[in-house]
């Protein structure tokens, strides 16, 4: 279940308003950066929520801003306060996909395309383990575990009985054909694929070698939509060292529209429930 007060989406939230604040004032971050004599970078990673804010960030900026209203600066403090409390996931140490996991916690839908693995939140744990050891064959069994424990965890979302995350994915054949650790595992994989699917809160597409080309070859990613008309929708691109986020509208919508070409592409939600389940019968036997 989504924590009241998450600290990656107040982090958001109160970088939104600290723009806003500027952008009123007619400033530039630069020129904010020069009257407090800090870094251009630091403005610019409070703002996108990317870096806690302290109290004493959101006051001097207050005082930049000329900031008359005590309602607001209090406002402002208190969300600054919020946003340095801890996340669930933080009991689990550094996690390098720290933010992301904010964000999922607190979305009301998500929507990814996958290419090669299976979804994060649909994976067993047995193929999680394979998954994992795999693609970072230098980890101790304690790191690999903790990494699982946090993934499962996360899965807790499409189960919260207050409302479970609308979950919806386009799969490539691929990943179903890729045998992550052995037959048997990507068997019971994928009938757990089957069984999730078949949730109302859960929408599964394959998308099958026979369409050819299509815009999910440019590479995996994620759509966060949140219930708050506050918090902007959000792209999330995963790599190797560093993660992207794209906020701007225009960047949302290009792959928004993107996502729908995928959809219509792909096999129904039943077809592809069929098509799993044959996959997972080839595996079995």
């Amino acid at each position: 279940m989504a924590s009241n007060v998450n600290p990656t989406v107040r982090r958001r939230r109160l970088g939104q308003e600290l723009r806003r604040l500027r952008e009123l004032k007619g400033m530039t971050a630069e020129e904010v950066a020069e009257r407090l004599l800090v870094s251009q970078s630091k403005i610019s990673r409070l703002e996108n929520g990317r870096r806690s804010i302290s109290q004493r960030d959101v006051r001097d900026l207050c005082s930049v801003y000329e900031v008359e209203d005590h309602r607001v600066v209090d406002s402002l403090m208190q969300m600054a306060k919020d946003s340095r409390q801890q996340g669930w996931w933080h009991a689990f140490g550094d996690i390098p996909y720290s933010v992301y996991i904010g964000l999922e916690t607190d979305a009301a839908s998500l929507r990814v395309y996958e290419s090669l693995i299976v979804p994060g939140l649909l994976q067993t744990r047995d193929y999680a383990e394979a998954v994992i050891s795999g693609m970072w064959p230098e980890a101790t069994p304690a790191e690999v575990e903790k990494r699982i424990q946090v993934r499962l965890k996360r899965q807790d979302r499409l189960s919260d009985p207050d409302g479970p995350l609308r979950f919806w994915a386009v799969i490539d054949e691929a990943l179903l054909r890729r045998v992550v650790g052995t037959e048997r595992i990507m068997a019971d994989q994928l009938e757990h694929l089957a069984q999730l699917s078949a949730q109302p809160h859960v929408t599964l597409q394959v998308l099958p070698y026979s369409v050819g080309a299509h815009p999910g070859m440019y590479g995996k990613f994620a759509i966060l939509e949140f219930a708050d008309a506050l918090d902007a929708s959000v792209v999330y691109l995963e790599g190797v060292t560093s993660d992207l986020y794209l906020e701007k509208a225009n960047d949302v919508q290009s792959y928004t529209v993107m996502y729908e070409h995928l959809r219509a592409k792909a096999l129904s939600a039943e077809q592809s429930r069929e098509f799993i389940l044959q996959v997972a019968a080839e595996y079995a036997h």
